[in-house]
C-alpha cells in the first residue's frame, strides 16, 4: 500500500511507521558520523579560512540529505519527495534559533554559552510549535523560507565580520572535545524527541545539529564577535537546503533516490559556489571603491 507524506511539515524519522528500528539506528549512526565530521571541519574552516565561509557552509544539507534518502529507501521515492516539501519551512525555526542565540549572548556577556543556548533552544521550540499547525503546499513551502532568509540577512546586516587571528593548536584533546560536543547534541536531541513524543520529535527534527555545536565551540574558544560573523552569514547558506529539497521533490519520483540525491547535491553545491563567486565580486568591488 502506498504511503502518503504527512501534512505536518516536520516529518522526522520513524514517526509514521515508515522506518524499521534498524533503519532508525543506521540513520542515527550516519548522522553522528556526518555531524561530528562536519562540525570538526567547519571549526577548522572558521579558524584557518574564514568565519564568514564557515557560516555559509553551515547551511549545507547533509543532515537533511540523510533523512530524505532513507525516507526514499524505506518508504519510496514519492513519499520522500512529498516529505521534502515540508523540510523547507523548518528552516524558519533554524533561523529563529540563531536570532535568539545572538540577542541572548549580547545580553549575557562573557565566554559562557549556556544561557544563550537555553534561550535559543527555547525560542526554537516556541517557533516550531507555532509552525507545526500550518499546512504548506510546494509554492508556499519554498516562498516562506526564501522570504525568511532575506529577512534574517537584513536583520543581521550590521553584525561584525571578525576573522580568527590566532587559532588554537588542533590537538587530540581539542578534537575529542569537539567531537564529543557534536555527539552529545545529536544523542540528546534524538533522545529527548523520543521521550516527548511524536509531535515534539517532529519539531526537533529541524534542530540545527551541525550549527549549534559549531557556535558553542567558537564561543567557548574565541570571542562572541566570531560567533556573530558565523550567524551573519548562516542564512545565505540555507538557500542550498531549499535547492536540495526542490530538486528532491522533482527528481526522486522519476529518477529514483540515487540519481535524485546526486542531482540535489549538485544543485546545492552549485548554489554555494555561485554564492561564493558573487561574494568575491562584491568584495573586489568594495576594495576598488575604497581605492578610488
Amino acid at each position: 500500500m502506498k504511503k502518503n507524506a504527512s501534512h505536518h511539515f516536520f516529518s522526522p524519522v520513524g514517526l509514521n511507521g515508515a522506518y524499521s528500528v534498524d533503519a532508525i539506528s543506521l540513520v542515527l549512526f550516519l548522522k553522528l558520523v556526518v555531524t561530528i565530521s562536519v562540525v570538526i571541519t567547519l571549526s577548522i574552516v572558521a579558524e584557518r579560512v574564514s568565519t564568514s565561509v564557515a557560516g555559509v557552509l553551515s547551511g549545507y544539507p547533509l543532515g537533511v540529505a540523510i533523512v530524505l534518502f532513507f525516507y526514499g529507501w524505506d518508504a519510496g521515492p514519492d513519499f520522500a519527495a512529498q516529505s521534502a516539501v515540508y523540510t523547507m519551512p523548518g528552516l524558519i525555526t533554524t533561523q529563529a534559533f540563531v536570532y535568539f542565540y545572538y540577542h541572548s549572548s549580547r545580553w549575557w556577556l562573557g565566554q559562557h554559552p549556556v544561557v544563550p543556548s537555553i534561550i535559543a533552544i527555547s525560542g526554537f521550540l516556541v517557533v516550531g510549535w507555532g509552525l507545526q499547525h500550518i499546512r504548506f503546499n510546494l509554492l508556499w513551502a519554498a516562498i516562506t523560507p526564501i522570504t525568511s532568509i532575506f529577512f534574517f540577512v537584513w536583520l543581521f546586516r550590521k553584525l561584525p565580520r571578525e576573522n580568527i587571528q590566532q587559532p588554537v593548536s588542533f590537538s587530540h584533546r581539542v578534537f575529542a572535545l569537539r567531537a564529543g560536543l557534536a555527539a552529545v547534541v545529536i544523542v540528546l536531541i534524538t533522545g529527548v524527541g523520543k521521550f516527548l513524543g511524536p509531535g515534539w520529535a517532529g519539531v526537533l527534527a529541524a534542530f540545527p545539529s551541525t550549527l549549534f555545536p559549531l557556535l558553542v565551540i567558537v564561543h567557548l574558544t574565541y570571542d562572541p564577535r566570531h560567533v556573530y560573523t558565523i550567524i551573519k552569514n548562516f542564512p545565505l547558506g540555507l538557500g542550498s537546503i531549499i535547492i536540495y529539497a526542490l530538486i528532491v521533490t522533482a527528481a526522486y519520483p522519476g529518477g529514483g533516490i540515487f540519481v535524485g540525491t546526486l542531482l540535489a547535491f549538485g544543485g546545492a553545491t552549485f548554489y554555494l559556489i555561485l554564492l561564493q563567486k558573487l561574494s568575491n565580486l562584491k568584495n573586489r568591488g568594495q576594495k576598488k571603491a575604497r581605492m578610488n
